[in-house]
């Protein structure tokens, strides 16, 4: 039997099932009333993990939700084509192919052996968890040079491997492998 969840236990990022669906919370915000007898409510902006869609839903503080059958498995990106993206998945070595809907974002910060958690939902791939960091290759960038800035922090475009452009440091050069994070898009250091 599935494990419930009271839905005051939901927490940024958990992962629960609403109407015989997948879904993960993105944010949670809980009121609690100031009158006697009232209830406290829950109010969580979801994503569905099969549809990618994000909306609103709230709940009372005792409502009771299933944790989802699902089942996650390291893989390694492979390659994309028209079919979809694929990934061999490090256990049992098969191919899973997701489709663009289900890497969603996550397509601008793949290269080839990035490693990422799939999620897989009744024993189907549904969608991918990439790492904090990815580390990519700046491949267009203008030179930064020196006096260009009165104060530190100033900031140049680049475009990397993927086509993802972000903003760099002037210090930053074409060919140099960078480290972005993966939910804000933003640089976080030289690899």
């Amino acid at each position: 039997m599935a494990t419930l969840i009271e839905a005051i236990d939901i927490k940024r990022k958990t992962f629960f099932q609403h109407d015989d669906e997948p879904y993960s919370c993105l944010d949670v915000v809980i009121s609690t009333p100031t009158a006697r007898g009232g209830q406290t409510l829950v109010r969580v902006k979801m994503r569905n993990l099969i549809t990618r869609a994000v909306f609103d839903k709230t709940f009372k503080a005792g409502d009771k939700l299933k944790e989802p059958d699902l089942a996650q498995v390291t893989a390694t990106y492979l390659y994309g084509d028209g079919e979809g993206y694929h990934f061999m998945d490090q256990e049992s070595f098969e191919t899973l192919t997701l489709s663009g809907d289900q890497v969603g974002e996550g397509r601008q910060l793949l290269v080839e052996n990035t490693n990422v958690r799939i999620n897989k939902f009744n024993g189907n791939p549904i969608d991918i968890q990439l790492p904090t960091l990815v580390e990519l290759t700046v491949t267009r960038t203008e030179p930064g040079f020196r006096g260009d800035t009165t104060s530190g922090g100033a900031t140049k475009p680049a475009t990397l491997e993927t086509g993802l452009e972000i903003r760099v440091p002037l210090f930053i050069k074409e060919g140099e492998k960078v480290k972005v994070h993966t939910e804000t898009l933003e640089f976080a250091g030289r690899a």
